[in-house]
């Protein structure tokens, strides 16, 4: 009978990262025994408070729709934009500065420039966003492009195969770890972008609440909002993001 890989017989192990991650916050917020660090429970009560209020459900909508926004934005163009560089030499020659400038621009200062263009509103946080997230896909994807096998290629020439068949067949198979790669890098760096944008200047949002707790060091009220988005970001994670990789990548080997 075949042994199950290590990952699965020792996936026990991740469920009991985040209680352990719990049980050493409240030991140090013991230890530590000060207001501007409160114990996991005393941050969960004013969770439920929030919650009750509909305030924090309400902001948590306001910037998930515009991070949402902003990822599919920088998605499509970023994979747009890296397909034409890892295809076609003389374009890659061209903007491959522009993307290093994309990459290592200040996200705060892409944030002002569209704030003072455009105002303050949603507008000009998807696009700043928008802005600073492609540079990235857009590299994962042109590597993707370059790493395609091309003797597939040849092989699906000789069948000729449609160009449609030779895409889902061929092309998107080899390129989906790079896609997947791209979108939770992307997310990743989209929440914490979306979030920072809020506190510069947003009517609305997460970003915006934890701006008003800073103000009248409220860090209960912090860290209450900062639990409830990382829960949203875990269950996007765990019942989006793996489920869609494992289907998607399930004719690679698995890991041992």
């Amino acid at each position: 009978m075949p042994q199950r890989p290590a990952a699965d017989r020792l996936r026990w192990v991740e469920w009991l990262s985040l209680p352990l991650l719990f049980a050493l916050w409240h030991l140090i917020a013991v230890v530590v025994a000060h207001r501007l660090l409160p114990t996991p429970a005393t941050v969960l009560a004013e969770l439920w408070h929030l919650a009750s209020q509909r305030s924090l459900l309400a902001d948590l909508a306001i910037t998930l729709s515009r991070a949402a926004a902003a990822f599919g934005l920088a998605m499509t163009l970023g994979i747009l934009i890296g397909a034409m560089l890892g295809r076609f030499r003389l374009p890659n020659l061209i903007f491959t500065p522009w993307l290093i400038v994309g990459l290592n621009i200040p996200a705060i200062v892409v944030a002002i420039a569209c704030y003072i263009w455009l105002g303050l509103n949603d507008t000009a946080l998807i696009i700043a966003v928008t802005i600073n997230k492609t540079p990235l896909v857009a590299v994962t994807i042109r590597e993707g492009v370059r790493a395609l096998d091309h003797g597939f290629a040849e092989l699906a020439a000789v069948y000729r195969m449609p160009f449609g068949r030779r895409l889902r067949l061929v092309i998107v198979p080899q390129m989906m770890p790079f896609v997947l790669t791209a979108a939770r890098t992307g997310l990743s760096l989209i929440w914490k972008i979306v979030l920072v944008f809020e506190v510069l200047g947003s009517d609305g949002g997460v970003g915006f609440r934890v701006g008003i707790f800073f103000q009248n060091f409220d860090v209960p009220g912090i860290l209450a909002y900062t639990i409830s988005f990382m829960s949203v970001v875990l269950a996007l994670e765990y019942l989006v993001m793996r489920p869609l990789e494992k289907r998607v990548l399930g004719w690679r080997p698995a890991r041992p």
